[in-house]
Formats: structure tokens, C-alpha cells, sequence
């Protein structure tokens, strides 16, 4: 499985002190044609702690919308782009959606880079 920027997936996300880790969902944000020939993706976190939505650095989704029916997740979320990780793309369990527009996530990331 080789999982496409945009995709919502399912994987062990790494906690923060780098010796805990969680299922969960995350968006790939990784350019699709980086070509560094390494087997690994940089996701997004997604966390469904609204408290968390208000940070020009994250991103709601409501399950309500299209683009939040189309994402596969469960409930209203947050993509929080001011935690990311490189994951091997083995250990990806599943694309379970995925977000046709990513113009939110890229103002996010901008803002969370500085760029």
C-alpha cells in the first residue's frame, strides 16, 4: 500500500516523548512524487478533542460536511499539523478516507513551518 497525499489513514502515531504510541487516524501530507526512495509518509495527527480546533495550525473537520463524510473519520476532528511524524509505509493499517481539498491543511502547514 502506498498511500497518496490527501489520504486519511490509520497507524500507529508516535506520542511526543517518542516511547508511547497510539492507534490512530492521520493525513498524509507528504508530496506524492517527493522521491527521496525512502519507504515513509509524513502524517498529520487527527485527534477528535475539538478544545484543540482553535489554532490557526490545526483544522476542524465536521463529520456533517462532504469533505468530512468523504475523510472516512467516525466524528467531528481536528488535524493538527503542528504535530507530524514519518511513518514506514508498511506500518499504515488502512486508508479509511481521504480529503479532496487541501487547501485548509496547506494554510495550516504554512503557518505551522513558517513558510
Amino acid at each position: 500500500m502506498s498511500p497518496s497525499r490527501g489520504d486519511v489513514v490509520l497507524v500507529l502515531f508516535p506520542h511526543s516523548d517518542l516511547r508511547s504510541a497510539k492507534r490512530r487516524p492521520a493525513l498524509v501530507v507528504q508530496a506524492n512524487a517527493l522521491g527521496t526512495g525512502m519507504p515513509q509518509k509524513i502524517a498529520a495527527m487527527i485527534t477528535t478533542t475539538m478544545a484543540r480546533a482553535d489554532h490557526p495550525s490545526r483544522v476542524k473537520v465536521l463529520r456533517s460536511s462532504p469533505e468530512g463524510r468523504q475523510s472516512g473519520l467516525r466524528t467531528d476532528s481536528v488535524i493538527v499539523t503542528d504535530n507530524l511524524a514519518t511513518v514506514l509505509a508498511s506500518e499504515i493499517d488502512s486508508v479509511v478516507g481521504r480529503l479532496t481539498d487541501m487547501s485548509a491543511v496547506d494554510e495550516a502547514l504554512r503557518h505551522t513551518l513558517a513558510l
